[in-house]
């Protein structure tokens, strides 16, 4: 894309509106969605998953984003407000939430994707956008969207969406593209039981990342078709596309190979409990497959006003390996391996921990040991816990994923469950 000039694409981008679909349950993450919509559950020490979507639109300089909301979303939204209220709506920059509209005619929450954007079109209207941006707002990556709008208008296309390579066994997920040598799209399966592979690999397939950019009229007219149609399920992947395909419009694949900071193209939908707990501790690696540092494309956030962390030792030393420690947490004498301690969290003298993501507000007790283990926001571990050491014990008491990872929340450990202020220094 060297070929573009940078003034093209900023017009492109400022004529461009994001819609971040951030509706989702996420119910394959089990408990760490009880009280909260996927895009708002954290990641990598302070981050929440949707930072991501959010952070790619304003380094890519577009500044005009809809973030649209529907299942047990306040979580999301007292993020969105406090840490994503920093535009300047005088150059007309905004983030707006836009929850299910649940119009009067049609009591029915938001029955797909595309009915999500459909419902939201008097919205939408009014922003008077000449191409759109959608979104998922749960996927974990750092990519330049600029690149993706050139490509688009240059090809003359329709509709265009991002693409990656994933492993033939895993892309049954995802809507599974066939290109032809072009980059024209020629054919579309949303989530196949035997999907095809890319001719010079059949270990792969060619993925849709779930980015879409398309003309706003092109968009509209579509949108209008489709909710006319009682035998559609109203949803991209499922009905729009395919449905595109079939009747001859220009789809393109745009493929990501590379992060803005030169990496290869990590793209991960943190789905399962075991693909969010490898990608949180992937942060962790000595090269990490995604540069949460890259001052040069920064992933913002709410920061709130915690002290700095702290490890305390009197006799016996903290003994650290490959742990992110964030702000507001306190270490008393602890052996601590290859694991993330997220905002306010403490930590008994005494405790090893290894692989453990510990989410906001946790306390640890002293003398613990746990292992290959999630603990949710608050829970309160008591004296001498071990997790991870007894499959049989843990599966009587906790959650544990296909991978072996054990899931902890408050109600599990006799506490209350369910939505809580995050940071207890707050509270």
């Amino acid at each position: 894309m060297d070929r573009v000039p940078k003034r093209f694409v900023s017009r492109l981008t400022q004529d461009t509106l994001a819609l971040v679909l951030a509706g989702g349950r996420g119910s394959r993450l089990g408990v760490l969605t009880d009280w909260r919509t996927k895009p708002a559950v954290p990641f990598g020490g302070k981050l929440r998953i949707i930072d991501f979507a959010l952070s790619n639109c304003l380094n890519s300089g577009i500044r005009r984003i809809c973030v649209l909301t529907q299942y047990k979303s306040h979580a999301l939204i007292q993020h969105l407000t406090q840490g994503w209220s920093g535009l300047s709506t005088e150059r007309g920059e905004f983030i707006d939430i836009i929850p299910a509209q649940q119009w009067l005619d049609d009591e029915s929450w938001y029955q797909g994707t595309a009915d999500a954007v459909f419902q939201c079109l008097d919205i939408i209207d009014a922003y008077r956008p000449k191409h759109v941006l959608i979104l998922p707002g749960d996927h974990v990556y750092a990519m330049d969207y600029g690149e993706t709008l050139a490509e688009h208008v240059e090809s003359g296309a329709d509709f265009t969406i991002g693409c990656t390579p994933v492993h033939r066994s895993a892309a049954s997920q995802f809507g599974v593209i066939q290109v032809d040598e072009a980059g024209r799209i020629v054919q579309f399966a949303e989530k196949p039981e035997d999907p095809q592979p890319l001719p010079d690999d059949p270990r792969t397939a060619l993925a849709s990342m779930g980015i879409y950019v398309l003309a706003y009229d092109y968009m509209r007219e579509r949108l209008h078709e489709d909710a006319s149609n009682e035998a559609s399920s109203h949803d991209f992947g499922k009905d729009l596309i395919p449905a595109a395909v079939a009747g001859g419009d220009h789809l393109r694949a745009f493929p990501f190979h590379r992060s803005p900071s030169g990496l290869d193209g990590y793209w991960r939908d943190v789905g399962t409990i075991d693909s969010y707990y490898e990608a949180n501790l992937g942060v962790l690696s000595t090269t990490p497959p995604i540069d949460i540092y890259d001052p040069a494309w920064p992933i913002r956030t709410f920061q709130p006003q915690l002290p700095a962390a702290r490890f305390v030792g009197a006799g016996r030393m903290c003994r650290v390996r490959d742990v992110l420690v964030s702000g507001g947490c306190v270490v008393h004498q602890s052996d601590l391996d290859r694991s993330l301690l997220y905002s306010n969290v403490k930590v008994g003298a005494g405790s090893e921990l290894q692989g453990v993501l510990a989410l906001p507000d946790c306390e640890i007790g002293e003398g613990c040991r746990l292992r290959d283990a999630i603990l949710d926001n608050g829970c309160i571990v008591p004296d001498g816990t071990v997790i991870g050491d007894d499959d049989h014990a843990d599966r009587e008491r906790f959650l544990i994923s296909e991978g072996g990872v054990v899931v902890v929340n408050r109600g599990m450990l006799g506490q209350e469950i369910g939505y809580q202020p995050t940071y207890a220094a707050e509270r």
